[in-house]
């Protein structure tokens, strides 16, 4: 069973290097499907489609995984987000690639909470800490190993084959998991007899799809199979003939499998077991905020005047959902799932490491490119690997220290120190990467980081039923993405501001410069300004690390170092 976990860990870290790889790829992908490097706007829902599969319905998972069991939802995340990563690969359109990454995104993200929750599964609460260590390492392994797969693939292939790659890995690590979770083999005999319908439907609308997808020119200019490839309404290739053959074919597959294998009986324990009107407001409240964020121009406000209106739908969304907690008998969040301080304060915890983590994440990078890599964006990239690479060892040494420190001050200490290496990345010069302290403190500031992911997640895994395990975790990776989120947006928008203020001090070009050109020093005064804004960014990313660290020593101070008891659980209720 063991080993069904170490799989999952590598099928979380393949997941999150899914999200890097994006970023360095995203160009080539917005050319596949027509757009320009100047429409980046539009290419916006390719990262809020894929953020809001990760986080919108990952409650409702994290539930789910509680009620099904832990390997069922693996495995059906892993096999979703391989949809997801063949439907983006062979899309052709912007709609297509944007439904893609939404699935890939939705089961990318019901890896983490099912892998969290079968740690406290195998392992008792006083020898959890190191292997959410673990886990929390590989996971953030992928954000190392994300960009360095990206430029392995692009240098020897098209994006295409990144996501091709995914498939095949995620197919492969669902069939592992799958083979490896069964309790016993089934009898010599009494398996079940083969399926000789679905899988021919699912060969056809394969089939049809790639056909579709990478039109044969054989095809689409012969006078009889050329009418396949014209949409019988309008102009989109779902309406062609193939199109709609891998319509009606995947569907009657998927109808096909969910007859046989039982889908029917899961899902009326689902409608009956589940509250579905609950899942549903706690998803729209959630999607609201990501989208209201995600949306942004950083360079007008730290939301858009279209985020206005997804945060007021996310508002009355999130108030409808606390009003039915109220009323309902048996809610999507148990009563008393987080009425402990350490199981609501991880959460809160989660969000500030999340505001904090991604100006490391984005900042360092555009402060190596405006400082001494100019152009070259890898090089700029590498420089956050002496960041990432600490980072998981961080979080091996804090899954130790979990067996004889309490949770809120390893995560404490960690993100205390994570704050001393932004103030000090908010006093860097233009030359300050040259220097080998800068690799100090980007290694401390990774380490910090690291230190604070195991012992958040033993203090809610600890103080919190065994039943409700995957719905709880659910809420701390919910916090930790929406604190990126926020924090991304409204740190970027401060720090554009004070790189116009900067900016708005410099003299003007002619007092400067003697020549028609722009001269070295009128140069400088911009880098200038635009380290200004870094510091800006790096000086909020500080306080929010510093508000992570004291809430952790406060919060997260009552988190035994064992699991409570069903008993126990009631009387601390």
């Amino acid at each position: 069973m063991k080993a069904v976990l170490w799989l999952a860990a590598i099928a979380v870290a393949f997941a999150a290097a899914d999200t890097y790889v994006v970023v360095l790829a995203l160009p080539d992908m917005m050319a596949g499907v027509g757009l320009s490097i100047e429409e980046l706007q539009r290419a916006a829902p390719l990262i809020s489609g894929f953020l809001l599969g990760y986080v919108a319905v990952l409650p409702l998972i994290g539930r789910l995984a509680d009620l099904l069991g832990h390997l069922p939802v693996l495995v059906g995340g892993l096999v979703v987000f391989a949809f997801g990563s063949f439907l983006t690969a062979l899309s052709w359109d912007l709609t297509t690639m944007v439904v893609g990454r939404f699935f890939q995104g939705l089961g990318g993200g019901a890896l983490v909470p099912a892998t969290l929750a079968l740690v406290a599964v195998l392992y008792p609460a006083e020898r959890r800490g190191v292997p959410l260590g673990l886990v929390s390492a590989v996971q953030e392994l992928g954000s190392v190993l994300g960009p360095l797969i990206g430029a392995a693939v692009l240098a020897v292939a098209d994006w295409r084959a990144i996501f091709l790659l995914n498939l095949v890995v995620g197919a492969v690590l669902a069939v592992a998991i799958r083979r490896l979770g069964r309790a016993k083999p089934p009898a010599p005999g009494r398996g079940r007899r083969p399926d000789l319908v679905a899988p021919p439907l699912l060969l056809i609308a394969g089939t049809a799809f790639v056909l579709l997808a990478i039109e044969p020119a054989s095809l689409v200019q012969d006078l009889t199979w050329g009418a396949l490839y014209v949409p019988t309404a309008g102009s989109s290739r779902w309406l062609t003939p193939l199109g709609l053959v891998t319509i009606v074919a995947t569907l009657a597959a998927l109808l096909k499998w969910g007859l046989k294998s039982g889908v029917r009986s899961v899902l009326r324990r689902i409608s009956a077991e589940v509250d579905l009107l609950g899942a549903l407001l706690l998803s729209i409240g959630l999607a609201g905020v990501i989208l209201a964020f995600a949306t942004a121009d950083p360079e007008v406000a730290v939301f858009s005047e279209q985020g206005t209106w997804y945060l007021v739908a996310a508002g009355l969304a999130l108030l409808g959902f606390v009003f039915h907690l109220r009323r309902a008998q048996d809610p999507i969040v148990p009563h008393g799932a987080f009425a402990r301080m350490p199981a609501w304060g991880s959460v809160l915890v989660s969000f500030f490491v999340g505001a904090a983590l991604v100006a490391a994440l984005i900042d360092v990078p555009l402060f190596a490119r405006t400082t001494i890599y100019g152009d070259s964006q890898l090089k700029a990239a590498l420089v956050l690997l002496e960041f990432l690479v600490a980072l998981p060892v961080g979080a091996v040494a804090g899954g130790f220290l979990t067996r004889r420190l309490p949770a809120g001050v390893i995560a404490g200490g960690g993100m205390l120190l994570a704050a001393v290496a932004f103030v000090f990345m908010a006093r860097w010069d233009a030359d300050a990467l040259r220097s080998a302290w800068a690799t100090v403190v980007l290694v401390c500031g990774g380490l910090g980081f690291g230190l604070a992911l195991a012992p958040v997640n033993a203090a809610i895994l600890a103080t919190t039923e065994q039943s409700m395990h995957g719905l709880t975790t659910s809420f701390t990776v919910v916090a930790r993405m929406v604190g990126m989120l926020v924090g991304i947006s409204a740190l970027t928008t401060i720090g554009l501001r004070s790189y116009y203020a900067a900016q708005a001090d410099l003299p003007s070009l002619s007092e400067v410069c003697t020549g028609n050109g722009m001269c070295s020093e009128y140069q400088d005064l911009l880098i200038g300004a635009a380290i200004a804004q870094e510091h800006t960014v790096f000086a909020g990313a500080a306080i929010s690390a510093g508000i992570a660290a004291l809430l952790s020593v406060v919060l997260l101070r009552g988190a035994p170092t064992r699991a409570l008891a069903p008993s126990e659980t009631v009387t601390a209720l």
